[in-house]
């Protein structure tokens, strides 16, 4: 378990707050699995961020009218730190008996709170439902991985010997699988998710990275470090040129966190996938 994790809501009996109450926020420094994975602030090898999906954000017009919508909030990846889950849930519960002269009062108070958990600018977009429906869902992109045969014999730790690929063949390709499964590391509860893979580099073999994908069903982490140990798992094997690698995670809780990190400057997507 990640040290700071201990003391957070996280796990707990929770009083939930209804009025604006931003000391809920529980920020949880990244700098101890960075370590594990022999990085430093100063040494990550990829930029990206986490988006979180927030279906459960709610606030009062000041006639006292509520209003229900959803929230998007883009939180850097190389930010001092994350933001516990369950306090994250904690504190917008906090907004729901909370008048706000204007939306733009709303998402200033939230940049303004998130970032200084997180420890660097934090974006964030409110949308309404209209607009969402709109916009539906969308497949993963590239070629899916889950139908292949493949032979399991462990589960409990992420298994980067698994991983192969043919050195002498370069290419350019786009893979995803849908069997990503990690558990909390505080609660044991299962996390479920959609990882996607872009690359150019040595080819790597697919089945291998089923099999991998896989070893973590047992494994105990947070979204943000599953996604990071894939990457450089497949960074020091596969010696890309480049490598973009995300993560969707299945909402808990009324809020789903999706990790990217990549060796390019990525453009901000946010489509929704089937199981979110």
């Amino acid at each position: 378990m990640h040290p700071a994790a201990e003391h957070s809501p996280l796990g707990k009996s929770s009083e939930y707050i209804a009025t604006y109450t931003p000391s809920l926020l529980f920020p949880i420094p990244r700098a101890a699995k960075w370590a594990e994975l022999g990085l430093t602030a100063e040494t990550l090898p990829y930029q990206g961020f986490d988006f979180w999906n927030c279906y459960e954000l709610s606030w009062l017009l000041p006639s006292g009218k509520p209003v229900v919508a959803i929230g998007e909030f883009c939180i850097p990846a190389d930010s001092p730190n994350i933001i516990e889950s369950k306090s994250f849930k904690l504190y917008l519960n906090s907004l729901n008996q909370t008048p706000f002269a204007s939306q733009d009062d709303l998402v200033a108070t939230l940049e303004k709170d998130l970032s200084s958990a997180a420890g660097k600018p934090v974006g964030v977009r409110i949308r309404s439902l209209k607009d969402i429906e709109a916009e539906g869902i969308v497949p993963v992109p590239g070629v899916c991985v889950d139908e292949l045969d493949v032979t399991i014999h462990s589960y409990d730790r992420p298994q980067p010997e698994l991983l192969r690929c043919d050195e002498a063949r370069v290419v350019e390709e786009s893979l995803h699988s849908h069997l990503l499964k990690s558990n909390c590391p505080v609660t044991s509860q299962p996390d479920w998710g959609s990882v996607a893979v872009q690359y150019r580099g040595a080819a790597l073999d697919h089945a291998s990275f089923l099999a991998y994908i896989v070893s973590f069903r047992q494994h105990s982490d947070f979204h943000e470090q599953c996604v990071e140990r894939i990457f450089m798992d497949l960074q020091r094997l596969l010696k890309p040129e480049k490598l973009t690698v995300s993560a969707r995670y299945v909402r808990r809780g009324g809020l789903d966190i999706n990790p990217y990190r990549s060796t390019e400057t990525l453009t901000l997507e946010n489509g929704r996938l089937a199981r979110q």
